[in-house]
């Protein structure tokens, strides 16, 4: 079973950045796709990102393309997610995730079935 912890999370004024970190243990997720995904009060939890397992195709959601940037390293068994130009709608609690399929693809996304706790973003006006 595996264990994800996100970090990196906190309270940024509009246009700032920050970088979230998702920390995999208890087996190695280098042969998987990796997500991230994030759920703001009142509404359904939505994708991000995601990247297959070498990192070779990426996914993003329309409305963070362009300011968001998810990246991974096999070796420490880390997933990332760059964000800049934050704007108050993207608040929300972000979560990671690994797809169950061994293919290494992040296609279907309801496949993504391991989840971390979450970490909060909030960004001010």
């Amino acid at each position: 079973q595996v264990q994800l912890v996100e970090s990196g999370g906190g309270l940024v004024q509009a246009g700032g950045s920050l970088r979230l970190s998702c920390a995999a243990s208890g087996r190695t997720v280098s042969s998987y796709a990796m997500g991230w995904f994030r759920q703001a009060p009142g509404k359904e939890r939505e994708i991000v990102a995601a990247i297959n397992w070498n990192g070779g195709n990426i996914y993003y959601t329309d409305s963070v393309k362009g300011r968001f940037t998810i990246s991974r390293d096999n070796i420490k068994n880390t997933v990332y997610l760059q964000m800049n130009s934050l704007k108050p709608e993207d608040t929300a609690v972000y979560y990671c995730a690994v797809h169950s399929s061994n293919s290494g693809t992040y296609f279907p996304f309801r496949y993504f079935t391991s989840w971390g706790q979450g970490t909060q973003v909030t960004v001010s006006s």
